[in-house]
């Protein structure tokens, strides 16, 4: 009979261990609840400076939902408290959905990420021939495809037009760099990319998701459409910004054919199921969705773009940044970050994930501040134990203030020419600048007069109208009679031909979002 034989050392050894296993997990505990504590105290401090209504935040470690929780109100005059298990819009973070759904077909063998886009959707042509045949699935997915961010995003903006109608007038944008040589940030090829699932699938985007994604992560309160909200319970309201930067309670407007760019709503409870499932490579509770091949394939840079020196100075440990597919990548504090921020119409959001912590942050808003930045770089700094970290809510607080004040400085010393002369009167008639307008990438609007008043109407999008106020020369204040929550203040400016009389109109605005510079309007005559 054979005997092991341990020394009294090895004894030592293994009786250490043991106390080892049994102590570090509970260390572990004692840790991230002190941390988490730290935290509520943080984000309940940060709502009040930020004046948002209200906002959840759920946070994931090693596979497992260590942090949710709401904070504030559903809607800022009607109140209700916002819990864990809110409804909020997740808007472009939706984008990482898409991708994956991509990814599940190249896993089944029935596309390949290479593949030509015409392939599928026959009716794509963009600016140049040689860009329409060569687009292929990963460039709609990494922002590189030449157009300037947000390029003809008033194409699904309270339209009535189709995916497709959609992607058929995308041939009338102009690039702004070469194909696949630049990046600029694009809901429209995301909208692309829902059409090659449709197409491929046989089933339409908003049900490819809930069946691929959703159901087998028990995502049962989550949904792709504001339609499928009418009757829902505990869903917080939108808000946007008064005259002093004050937030409103709005209301959502439908906008299905950007669903595949930023149409989903889910809590935060919900959305951490979705981390897991990023985070462990497509498996979720051992069943695969995706594969890890697939992942991976997310989670590489497709598309570099330079630190600038002001991102170097406020986080001198990125080094590398760039697109891949469906999320954001960068290196922080010596770990790989992938991220993606969403922003509706008066709600923001963002997702950051660091892989090689198991860490997994989601923050959700009903506003449209910037608070969801600062607390998801706080939250990964309190986890990763930085030492001297920043007060990241104080930071961008402090950066918005000095931004505000520069602003207000800038706007005091404007050239008085780009000021109303006071007895500045039309040079026409109200009646010569009314008529049918033509965009070729838009469609038509009209200008009538109606009880002494000029009266603008985006046809395309039945809810973008307004009056015309006289400013001065050819220039008129458009006063939109909805007062939705991405809408800036914006003037609408006529030109005359060779004959004298109007022929071209333009709509001018100072808009993030929008670039109205891109309608091109020729009266019809």
């Amino acid at each position: 009979m054979n005997r092991t034989y341990t020394s009294p050392a090895g004894l030592l050894r293994l009786a250490l261990l043991l106390v080892a296993l049994l102590v570090l997990p509970q260390a572990q505990a004692q840790q991230n609840a002190a941390t988490l504590q730290k935290l509520d105290a943080y984000y309940q401090k940060a709502l009040k400076d930020w004046d948002v209504p209200g906002m959840a935040i759920a946070i994931v470690k090693n596979d497992s939902v260590i942090f949710a929780k709401g904070y504030g109100v559903l809607d800022n005059k009607k109140g209700g408290q916002v819990d864990a298990n809110t409804l909020f819009g997740i808007a472009s973070n939706s984008k990482a959905y898409t991708a994956a759904a991509l990814a599940t077909l190249v896993d089944q063998g029935k596309i390949k990420w290479e593949d030509k886009v015409k392939t599928y959707v026959p009716y794509l042509q963009l600016y140049d021939p040689f860009v329409t045949e060569n687009l292929t699935i990963e460039d709609l997915l990494c922002h590189r495809v030449g157009f300037k961010t947000f390029s003809g995003d008033l194409l699904w903006y309270n339209t009535t037009y189709s995916r497709p109608e959609i992607i058929e007038r995308m041939r009338y944008l102009e690039p702004v760099y070469g194909f696949r040589d630049g990046y600029g940030y694009s809901n429209l090829m995301f909208i692309t990319a829902g059409e090659v699932i449709e197409k491929v699938s046989g089933q339409k985007w908003e049900d490819y998701i809930q069946q691929t994604f959703f159901r087998p992560l028990g995502m049962n309160r989550s949904y792709t459409s504001v339609n499928d909200l009418k009757g829902v319970q505990n869903v917080a309201s939108p808000h946007g910004f008064d005259e002093n930067k004050k937030p409103y309670a709005t209301t959502f407007t439908a906008w299905d054919s950007w669903n595949p760019a930023a149409g989903i709503f889910t809590s935060v409870n919900q959305q951490a199921q979705w981390m897991r499932l990023q985070l462990n490579h497509g498996t979720y509770n051992g069943k695969k969705i995706f594969s890890e091949e697939a992942s991976r394939n997310m989670w590489t840079v497709h598309n570099p773009f330079a630190v600038s020196k002001e991102a170097e100075e406020i986080t001198p440990s990125t080094h590398f940044s760039g697109a891949g597919l469906g999320w954001f990548l960068s290196d922080y504090e010596g770990r790989k970050m992938v991220y993606h921020s969403g922003g509706h119409e008066g709600m923001n959001s963002r997702t950051v994930l660091l892989p090689e912590e198991g860490l997994g942050i989601v923050i959700l808003t009903n506003s449209m501040s910037s608070i969801m930045a600062p607390l998801a770089n706080y939250t990964v700094d309190q986890f990763l134990q930085v030492k001297e970290g920043r007060d990241w809510s104080q930071f961008y607080l402090d950066r918005a203030a000095a931004a505000r004040k520069a602003e207000a400085e800038a706007s005091a010393k404007e050239p008085q020419e780009k000021k109303k002369k006071k007895k500045s009167k039309p040079t026409r008639s109200l009646e010569e600048y009314t008529g049918t307008y033509h965009s070729q990438l838009y469609g038509n609007a009209t200008v009538s007069l109606k009880d002494g008043k000029l009266y603008l109407q985006l046809e395309p999008a039945p809810a973008l109208s307004g009056t015309l106020t006289f400013w001065q020369h050819d220039i008129f204040n458009l006063d939109w009679k909805n007062d939705f929550a991405l809408l800036h203040p914006t003037n609408v400016r006529f030109w005359a031909g060779q004959d004298g009389s109007i022929s071209q109109m333009r709509l001018d605005s100072d808009n993030p979002d929008f670039h109205f510079s891109e309608l091109e309007f020729e009266k019809v005559k």
